[in-house]
């Protein structure tokens, strides 16, 4: 009995203890999940709007130019974006490209302080929201069989009135995402229109036309520049620019004396935003009234900034144009003569323009004529970065072999590319010295304040309405339609330049589609392994039917309609090969499949199966870790 007392004591004792022990463990674990509610509420709170960006390009990283143009904010904007995300339902890609514009808007909106106000707004068809989005100037895309409009875009206002847009957010402009919206916000701070500076020594602007006695209105680059920016001329002969004047504009300068020059210097080194159009033979330029028409046709149609070139470390050659015969247009040189590819007129494509530069990507086509090259000089303190270039078909000549020209199809006698790529058009950027260091005096700079910011165009008729709109009078009403886009990059390169030293530090970003490149390289290589066997195939085809001619030829009954027995024979062996061939080439197609069926189950196991082991194998490791450190301390 004692010893039956007993086990029952110790069996008691030991339910006790386990017990005990389950609840413990489930005290423990209860403990656990609270600690682990608890702390994912607290990091929600502490950590909100913090972000880890860890994508290759820093997409949703923002641009230090951005950042600055956000802390700069005096005050509040108000943006609205509007998505109609109830009819987007069947658009997979744009409601992505939509998440990606929010997330980069409240990204924004937390970096303000407080100073970006965010509404998004599902514009419902024909309700009150969709009548503001209207009248903010975004534009909708009719989606669907009733007719709705689809809105995509944003409207931003300020305390005072000031509005701007973005009608309609393209996803194949998404490099340009982050400056577009930087570019509306920097516009909404602003109180007044820029001011832009212009000295030409071609009449571009409105005046009075002595030829045919009436006020001309200017060309139609000044007319759309107008219609952006307060445009006010500056005196050729000018000792000083005006202080508002935040761009000078300078198109064809010619013979400028020092006092004007020094003028410019000094503008350009105390911050100033500076662009220049030279022309080793500006067509446009017209004698003066009275002038000998003899004359006139050997009258030097050049301009330069020799001097200030010359210190910046920028080699300009006025008498040398770029002859390019891969962007030649063609042209007709007189009514009666078919027309004729003209090396001198280039029609820059994308290929030409770079498209990592806001000013020049994404333009469709520049046209130029006999426009001339830049050069940075050995040792120059400076960057040039290409805007327009020529391809490496091309070459410099003297500007007379234009001048001069009656065909163009002479200028093809003479030409020997070069193989080099001339800067038709660049960007200038650095820290610059005067041109006039024996100059002196209390506002007198010796070097520029910050670096310099400067565009420079080799051509001047890229000015010109010939080159890229036509005009025609409609009641009265000049009526403009453009066949190039030349207005884009002169428009572009002065609101860009217009713009804060932080806005123009925000170039175009990569995009967030992303492309597969292991499965393009196995399909690259499957096609070259395709295109070889196609290649064989062909020759196979070519040598037999030449054999099947000698064939012929060698029998003595030529007219014969009946295959002799070696013909037949060759047949029959071009027949098995071409089978084998075939047989080859749909192997290499099932090949590509299988290596791309392949790579995309390694990817499945990876995201699915890897990523979960790798992190059991790390936790038995740590498991197994503490518990040889535990018997190590209790031996």
């Amino acid at each position: 009995m004692a010893k039956s007392a007993m086990s029952n004591s110790a069996v008691s004792n030991s339910s006790k203890s386990k017990l005990n022990r389950q609840a413990v463990a489930g005290t423990s674990l209860l403990i656990l999940a609270l600690l682990f509610l608890a702390a994912v509420v607290l990091s929600g709170s502490l950590f909100r709007g913090a972000r880890l960006d860890l994508t290759q390009n820093k997409l949703y990283t923002l641009s230090e130019g951005t950042q600055r143009v956000v802390s700069k904010l005096e005050e509040p904007i108000t943006l609205h974006f509007y998505f109609s995300d109830s009819l987007a339902q069947d658009a997979p890609q744009l409601r992505t490209y939509a998440n990606r514009v929010r997330e980069l808007l409240e990204e924004l909106t937390d970096k303000s302080k407080g100073k970006l106000i965010l509404h998004v707004i599902d514009p419902l068809p024909f309700s009150e929201d969709e009548d503001r989005a209207t009248s903010a100037g975004l534009q909708g895309v009719p989606i669907g069989p009733g007719g709705q409009s689809m809105f995509f875009g944003l409207a931003g206002s300020n305390s005072t009135d000031g509005a701007a847009a973005i009608p309609f957010f393209q996803p194949s402009k998404e490099a340009f995402l982050e400056y577009d919206i930087a570019k509306i916000i920097s516009s909404l701070s602003e109180e007044a229109q820029p001011v832009v500076g212009w000295m030409s020594g071609l009449d571009i602007g409105p005046g009075f036309d002595p030829a045919t006695q009436r006020v001309n209105e200017g060309w139609v680059m000044y007319g759309e520049l107008s219609k952006l920016f307060e445009m006010r001329r500056q005196d050729p002969a000018a000792k000083a620019i005006e202080d508002e004047v935040q761009l000078l504009l300078l198109v064809h300068p010619k013979n400028l004396a020092d006092d004007t020059l020094y003028a410019i210097d000094q503008f350009v080194l105390r911050g100033g935003r500076l662009m220049v159009l030279v022309d080793p033979y500006a067509e446009t330029e017209q004698a003066g009234q009275g002038a000998d028409p003899t004359q006139a046709m050997f009258e030097n149609k050049s301009s330069d900034l020799a001097k200030l070139f010359a210190v910046w470390g920028v080699q300009y050659d006025p008498n040398q144009v770029v002859l390019d015969a891969q962007y030649a247009l063609q042209v007709k040189p007189r009514e009666d003569a078919p027309p004729a590819r003209h090396l001198a007129i280039l029609g820059l494509g994308k290929t030409a323009l770079n498209q990592s530069d806001v000013i020049s990507a994404e333009l469709e086509s520049v046209n130029l004529s006999s426009a001339g090259f830049f050069q940075l000089s050995e040792g120059a303190g400076v960057a040039l970065e290409p805007l327009a270039q020529s391809s490496a078909n091309a070459a410099a000549v003297s500007a007379d072999r234009v001048r001069f020209l009656p065909d163009p199809q002479a200028l093809f006698a003479d030409f020997a590319p070069t193989g080099n790529n001339y800067v038709l058009a660049g960007r200038l950027t650095g820290s610059l010295k005067t041109a006039f260091p024996e100059r002196s005096g209390d506002a007198h700079l010796a070097e520029s304040i910050d670096d310099a910011n400067i565009v420079l165009i080799a051509d001047t008729d890229v000015f010109s309405d010939r080159l890229w709109v036509t005009v025609q009078s409609f009641f009265g009403q000049r009526v403009v339609d453009s066949f190039a886009s030349n207005g884009d990059f002169i428009i572009n390169s002065v609101d860009n330049l217009v713009g804060s030293a932080d806005l123009i530090g925000v170039r175009t970003r990569a995009t967030s589609s992303r492309p597969f490149t292991a499965v393009e390289g196995i399909r690259r290589a499957a096609d070259d392994r395709f295109r070889a066997k196609e290649e064989e195939l062909q020759s196979e085809l070519a040598e037999t039917e030449r054999k099947l001619t000698e064939l012929q030829g060698a029998r003595g009954d030529a007219s014969s309609a009946l295959l002799s027995p070696e013909q037949q024979s060759e047949l029959q062996r071009f027949q098995d090969e071409k089978l084998r061939i075939r047989r080859e080439l749909r192997q290499v197609r099932r090949q590509l499949d299988a290596d791309i069926e392949s790579l995309g189950g390694k990817l499945k196991f990876l995201n699915i199966a890897g990523v979960p082991l790798l992190l059991t194998i790390g936790a038995l490791g740590f498991a197994y870790w503490r518990t040889r450190k535990r018997k190590e301390q209790r031996a």
